[in-house]
């Protein structure tokens, strides 16, 4: 089987210890936590909060935003702390904003220059677009991707790809079987909203420049998801197709981390109990 609905993973955001500890009563043991690195956040937060994740005997994945990390001592220093205080093996290494970049100009430089592998960082996770870029040309992204996979291997990293979130199964699908059509077939983390109220997926679609989910979402395609309904047609979709290779969910929690863990493990028990049957 291409996809696996058993081998979620979620992203949260400045994970408190009781939230923690309430989400492992849902995820089980091992499952890949995304700790996103918005703006504000410090890396002192990153560094608590990854602890707290591998305590609760959770995995955690740390997003290093590039344009953010102003030196490579830095980026050092931060790999360091989460390599001590939480045993952090795995990053997602994306561009992130800032109009004044230091060492760092994208996620290539990071892993060109970072030195991660040597720091005892294992895996990384690059970024994908299934509806492409808002501000970068679709030839750009794909030569990127490229680029990143070949550096990533050349520094001894494993590597698989975390996909923005799409609420358009059509266009999710298109993308990875043109992935897989290039001969690109790392392990893809599909995004994709939990269970989320109708206005707040099209605020975040319009944030992140969506588009075709935006107009599917307003035209009533979408429609499967309003009210608190998580992605059922996705995953629907993506466990009916065929030559999409190594896929699983990647759980965006804009509904909130513990109705989507809720979700994802009922999902996951779900497609077990099929598999027994």
């Amino acid at each position: 089987m291409d996809f696996d609905v058993r081998r979620f993973s979620i992203e949260v955001t400045r994970p408190t210890e009781a939230e923690v500890k309430s989400l492992t009563e849902f995820l089980p043991p091992g499952t890949s936590v995304y700790f996103s690195a918005v703006p504000t956040v410090t890396p002192k937060e990153l560094v608590s909060g990854a602890a707290l994740l591998r305590k609760g005997g959770l995995e955690p994945v740390i997003h290093i935003a590039a344009r953010r990390i102003l030196t490579v001592a830095d980026l050092q220093n931060l790999i360091a702390a989460l390599r001590a205080e939480a045993d952090v093996r795995r990053l997602l290494v994306i561009g992130g904003e800032s109009d004044t970049p230091g060492d760092f100009f994208d996620a290539l430089a990071v892993i060109q220059k970072g030195r991660l592998r040597e720091a005892g960082i294992e895996e990384i996770g690059i970024a994908g677009y299934p509806e492409g870029h808002a501000s970068i040309p679709s030839d750009k992204i794909e030569n990127a991707l490229d680029q990143k996979i070949a550096a990533a291997r050349a520094a001894g990293l494993r590597v698989h790809i975390a996909s923005q979130f799409s609420f358009s199964s059509d266009a999710i699908v298109a993308w990875l079987k043109r992935l897989r059509a290039c001969g690109i077939s790392l392990p893809v983390r599909v995004g994709m909203a939990g269970p989320t109220k109708l206005t707040s997926l099209l605020k975040f679609a319009k944030r992140c420049g969506v588009s075709t989910s935006i107009r599917g979402l307003a035209s009533g395609v979408g429609a499967a998801l309003i009210g608190n309904v998580g992605p059922d047609d996705i995953l629907a979709a993506l466990s009916a197709a065929d030559g999409i290779g190594e896929t699983a969910p990647h759980y965006f929690s804009f509904g909130g981390v513990m109705q989507t863990a809720e979700y994802a493990n009922a999902m996951a028990q779900k497609a077990s109990v099929g598999a027994v049957a």
